[in-house]
């Protein structure tokens, strides 16, 4: 019988779905930060370029939660992107409280600059996969992600 029978405990790590999601994930994220320094760009801007890009006009809120990090960092990600000329904020809301923030040209040629560089690493990270691996692979993850709906930002 195992520790994971027996008391509940999560048993080998090695066998241990959540380590090693954490381990693709890590993986993942160090060729992703590899691939982006040369444009300047972390991850976590990144992201907010690609959801920009393909979601114009998101507000600091909705940009949080669409790259998983809270409100706080998102303000900080979004004045640094602002500084550099590559998204526009207006000064007050045209309604409510959001800003919607827009990429700029610049912003939207380095989106695509850096969208060709992730899916590179994307296309490295699934070479060992067949097309139906691959398609699978999404299938299986949407449902491990559906199973677990509680989506929020860590606290960083």
């Amino acid at each position: 019988m195992s520790q994971t029978e027996e008391g509940g405990m999560l048993g080998d790590l090695d066998r241990s779905v959540g380590y090693l999601l954490k381990q693709a994930a890590a993986a993942l994220r160090s060729a992703m930060d590899a691939a982006l320094s040369p444009l300047g760009l972390s991850v976590p801007q990144y992201a907010c370029l690609e959801q920009l890009g393909q979601r114009p006009g998101l507000s600091n809120a909705q940009l949080a939660e669409a790259v998983f990090v809270t409100r706080q960092s998102m303000n900080l990600v979004l004045r640094g992107l602002q500084e550099r000329g590559l998204v526009t904020r207006p000064a007050t809301a045209p309604r409510g409280r959001a800003l919607p923030t827009h990429l700029t040209p610049e912003g939207r040629e380095l989106w695509r600059t850096a969208s060709v560089a992730v899916r590179a690493v994307e296309d490295r990270m699934l070479a060992p996969f067949s097309p139906d691996g691959k398609e699978g692979l999404r299938r299986d993850l949407a449902v491990c992600i559906a199973a677990l709906p509680d989506r929020r930002p860590p606290d960083t």
